[in-house]
């Protein structure tokens, strides 16, 4: 039944594609002709877009990709705090704060992402700063303090952007000083005593040189509380800061120096748990701990750790962008990058009072990376990229795993620490091309190459202690993976059609190949596992047919994707199964390049100036994730887990968002914009392993807000509320049901209001 009406969705799209071109054309060239549009045409338009999608200035409707750009005031209006905001606005994403984490954030595009945390794992959808790639997940939950624009690019990256990523790019650029002079300071107040300030100045010092500074600092008290002790957790303590200085001369030569600093320190990030948690007697078996929770969640929970258990994020990094005009046709930029994350976080995956799955990960990352881009443009019918990246990263971690009481003896619980010290060092460097060709007057041909080789070395010691009775069974160390090494090499390949059917009407069809490289089991806790830590690399074709329309008055756009994916070796971390034949449980969590799927979709996304003052934007996704195999052997050996692997996560059948703004002219006394929003997304199923306790059902987010501005728009006060109707709703999930059962959820935020006032100059 799905393929039969994925064919009909298809083909819908198919024939749209054939006929709304010619059709959107003429009704925009009617409308242009006639005096009331064209009237209209010269008070209110939407604002054209560019972005750099494909490393070059391109207008937004132009370019052959499915891209969402975002500026700073649509930001705003999203009400979007942090990078996480985004969720909802772009058909067919999922992105929320990562699980058990106040810094980390979890995304997936088009069904592709990170499932696992840990730091050993790649994300499958990356993450860049000013053309910047960072390589982690944790310290990427960007506060938006002084973005210029976000691009988030849907499907496979892997040609022009600087780590491939199998799922997409999400792209920041910050404020330019030369571009955005002045400046601004923005106070908030809202509930759960948020407090943040922010600020921004910048311009030119002399013709040649401009300098800018973007500082804020935000605290809030946190939405989850230990209703025993009070204590309140999911909170938050940031402060963060970004200077640039930039040099030009003339239009031969330009160099900007960004340096950036963001310091958080928070509370534990607690979920529920949502199934019953057992210890395990090694006379008696199981023993339960607690029964499932029932009920609507309260937002409160228990924990084990003491209060002044928390996470803390250092997050600091320099960047140097240069750019040559060598000639008329030849430019050549250079991207040099350096940057540090330490973090120590304790983490309660149980989240209970008990200690089963209580951790501290402490990380020190630092990466530095060089990407050279030599671009051709002389304004003839050929442009073209050729580019060399290299990236080199070294990731040291220690952690520790407390589980006091998980494991007994006839009643009497039994201490256990385990200790973990490893370290991961990665380099991969990439050489690029892409070359676009106009071989007709209306039509262009892309086609690009890259080839990346990635080289991983990882070591690894693990140690167990176990308290009496039990003490013999201590092992300093467990188990040792040292000196692994592996290197990958995957060539990527991308090739688009583009036909433009007028000014304001473009089609296009694409391929483009997507490669992540694989890793080595960051929990191998057996020497067994530690004798064969290495998974392989995953890969993913994308097709795709996609459409532009914007009508000849700039009043209406609309932009359509149909999309096919072959997602292969998937890397998918499970748990074990408990053997209760074994005296001691294992720990295991292997990691297993355990399956291959089909992912088909269908996006739009569109907006209309409606009148003078209204302004109605809609995004809608649509997607059939579905795996053709996942290899698990635990399926074979338990009956009861057939169903364990029946639905991809993160990979809701609909995505969707409407969004309305309607200003008002308050003449002497300024204007008045207010607007709402509505957010629907299906059942999400929240782990690799399919829990239903794990999964959410579909729910409607809807947020309202109101902004004034004075008559010369020096000041701003904007009022609004998220979460309006206070949908109680699931974001994420821990599933480590080998150890105690532990299954615990995350959940959005609760309804909460803001107040803002603003001051530019």
């Amino acid at each position: 039944m799905k393929r039969k009406h994925l064919s009909h969705a298809i083909g819908c799209v198919l024939l749209s594609a054939m006929m709304a071109p010619v059709a959107f054309a003429q009704d925009a060239a009617a409308a242009a002709d006639t005096p009331a549009a064209s009237d209209q045409q010269d008070t209110v338009t939407l604002n054209a877009v560019t972005v750099t999608a494909r490393r070059r200035e391109e207008p937004l409707q132009d370019v052959p990709v499915a891209v969402s750009a975002f500026g700073e005031e649509q930001l705003d209006n999203m009400q979007a705090s942090d990078i996480s905001g985004l969720q909802g606005a772009v058909p067919n994403m999922n992105i929320v704060q990562g699980r058990g984490s106040a810094n980390s954030v979890n995304v997936f595009i088009r069904g592709i992402g990170q499932p696992d945390a840990l730091q050993t794992f790649d994300p499958g959808v990356g993450i860049y700063v000013d053309d910047v790639y960072y390589s982690r997940i944790n310290g990427a939950l960007f506060s938006l303090f002084d973005v210029a624009q976000v691009e988030v690019l849907r499907g496979p990256q892997g040609t022009l952007y600087g780590k491939n990523s199998t799922g997409g790019a999400i792209k920041l650029t910050t404020k330019d000083p030369f571009q955005d002079e002045g400046g601004a300071f923005e106070a908030t107040i809202g509930d759960f005593d948020r407090t943040e300030a922010r600020f921004y100045a910048g311009g030119q010092l002399s013709e040649r040189v401009a300098a800018s500074v973007a500082a804020m600092t935000g605290s809030n008290d946190g939405y989850v509380r230990d209703p025993a002790t009070g204590q309140r957790y999911n909170d938050d303590d940031t402060q963060a800061i970004r200077t640039k200085l930039a040099f030009r001369n003339g239009e031969a030569f330009d160099a900007t120096l960004s340096l950036d600093y963001t310091r958080q320190k928070a509370a534990l990030t607690l979920g529920r748990p949502t199934a019953p948690l057992y210890a395990t007697d090694l006379v008696f078996g199981p023993v339960l701990l607690a029964p499932a929770p029932t009920g609507d969640y309260q937002f409160e929970t228990r924990t084990s750790f003491d209060p002044d258990k928390g996470q803390e994020m250092t997050h600091k990094g320099a960047a140097l962008n240069m750019s040559w005009t060598l000639d008329d046709a030849w430019l050549l930029k250079s991207i040099t990058s350096w940057r540090k994350l330490d973090t120590a976080s304790y983490i309660d995956i149980d989240a209970s009072e008990f200690e089963l799955g209580d951790v501290f990960v402490g990380v020190d990352q630092e990466q530095w990376s060089q990407e050279l881009q030599l671009q051709y443009d002389n304004g003839g019918a050929v442009r073209a990229i050729f580019g060399a990246y290299h990236l080199n990263e070294k990731v040291p971690s220690y952690q520790e795993a407390y589980a006091d009481d998980f494991i007994r003896f006839l009643g009497i619980p039994i201490g256990f620490l385990r200790t973990i010290e490893d370290d991961l060092r990665t380099k991969s460097s990439a050489a690029f091309a892409s070359v676009d060709w106009d071989l007709a007057p209306s039509w262009t041909l892309s086609a690009g190459v890259r080839h990346t080789r990635e080289t991983k070395d990882y070591d690894r010691t693990t140690s167990a202690f176990f308290g009496p009775p039990l003490a013999a069974f201590s092992a300093d160390p467990q188990a040792v993976i040292d000196g692994a090494h592996k290197t990958w090499s995957a060539t990527t390949p991308s090739v688009s059609l583009k036909k433009a059917f007028s000014d304001n009407v473009t089609a296009y069809v694409s391929a483009n190949r997507g490669f992540k490289s694989g890793g080595f089991n960051g929990r191998a806790n057996s020497q067994a596992e530690a004798d064969n830590p290495e998974f392989d690399p995953e890969f993913v074709w994308t097709y795709e047919l996609g459409l532009k329309m914007q009508s000849a008055d700039r009043r209406l756009s609309a932009n359509f994707a149909a999309f096919h994916s072959d997602y292969t070796d998937f890397q998918a971390r499970v748990s074990e199964i408990v053997d209760p034949d074994a005296p001691i449980p294992s720990f295991n969590f292997p990691v297993l390049n355990a399956a291959s799927m089909k992912i088909d979709g269908l996006e739009f996304e569109g907006m209309a100036q409606v009148g003078s003052a209204t302004t109605v934007i809609a995004q809608l996704g649509w997607m059939n994730a579905r795996y053709d195999e996942f290899v698990d052997p635990r399926t074979d050996l338990d009956p009861s887990l057939a169903n364990l692997h029946d639905h991809v996560p993160f990979s809701p059948d609909f995505t969707g968002r409407l969004a309305v703004q309607q200003g008002f002219d308050l003449g002497n006394a300024g204007t008045l914009s207010v607007g709402a929003d509505a957010s629907h997304r299906s059942e999400t199923w929240l782990s690799v392993d399919n829990r239903e306790n794990l999964s959410q059902s579909a729910y409607t987010l809807y947020g309202l807000y109101a902004v004034w501005d004075s008559p010369e728009y020096a000041w701003q006060v904007r009022a609004g509320v998220r979460n309006l109707t206070d949908e109680l709703y699931k974001t994420e999930g821990q599933e480590f049901s080998s150890v105690g059962n532990i299954q615990t959820a995350y959940y959005g935020m609760p309804r909460n209001a803001y107040l803002s006032v603003r001051y530019n100059f």
